[in-house]
């Protein structure tokens, strides 16, 4: 094992997770890919170890099955030793009539948004804890901030994410590891892919752009980020309203077409 500290990344593939990983081996981390695709995933794997001078290891996991998230943890642990820093991006939204989404995408959603999120905290933060130091970045949303209708499942995940995150962060200040909620809005990545680009809301952010923020906010010891000032606007704005009328004014953006 090196001296270097380790970075677990999941849904290190393509997107936020691959930008984390790209910036985090700048920063001098060895790093744990974790995705289900292996082509992908060693494609970045490649990449990164042409440009930098530390390990990287690819880990083919399905997250949705726990199993799979154990197998994740106990491969990066073998290969690399303990974890310095967490970050949980691996997730996906499906946008349309909940009933017509089906209970295989609405559950997958909770599974991996949520369930394989708390499962790797579970894992890896009692170590950093016991050794005074150590970080955890679990990526929200902006879709935190509001009900969201036609894509129930996912907005109420990443407002679990948000919370989640929040509260782990004031229990863990005192401690030595900290853990912010990174919140995107609309990114160019394969998200819109899944859940459809009628999920969009606002303009397109850069997965580079959004993991700057996260990391920026994560090294001033912040607990939540909202990336880019729009999104910001995007954000916060429902909060001067009902919550009510805020969902009847989501339904009327997200409604499916046809």
């Amino acid at each position: 094992m090196s001296d270097r500290p380790v970075a677990l990344i999941t849904g290190a593939s393509m997107g936020i997770g691959e930008a984390f990983a790209v910036a985090l081996a700048a920063r001098g981390y060895d790093l744990a890919l974790v995705a289900r695709s292996g082509p992908a995933l060693e494609g970045v794997a490649q990449r990164i170890r042409a440009e930098r001078a530390v390990r990287v290891e690819p880990i083919v996991a399905d997250l949705e099955d726990r199993a799979a998230v154990e197998r994740a943890g106990d491969e990066t642990e073998a290969r690399l030793g303990r974890v310095d820093l967490l970050v949980n991006n691996a997730g996906f939204g499906a946008h349309g009539h909940f009933e017509a989404l089906g209970s295989a995408r609405n559950l997958g959603q909770v599974r991996l948004n949520v369930e394989a999120l708390v499962a790797l905290t579970d894992r890896f933060a009692p170590a950093m804890l016991a050794r005074g130091r150590g970080g955890i970045i679990n990526v929200a949303s902006t879709a935190a901030f509001q009900p969201v209708p036609y894509m129930a499942v996912y907005g109420a995940t990443k407002a679990f994410v948000l919370s989640f995150s929040e509260a782990l962060a004031e229990e863990f200040r005192d401690r030595g590891v900290r853990v912010l909620a990174l919140c995107p809005g609309a990114t160019q990545t394969n998200f819109f892919n899944v859940a459809g680009e009628n999920a969009q809301v606002g303009r397109f952010r850069t997965s580079e752009q959004v993991v700057a923020t996260g990391l920026r906010a994560f090294d001033r010891g912040r607990s939540s980020v909202i990336d880019g000032t729009s999104n910001r606007l995007l954000a916060f704005s429902p909060r001067l309203a009902p919550r009510s009328l805020v969902a009847r004014l989501a339904a009327q953006t997200m409604k499916p077409s046809g």
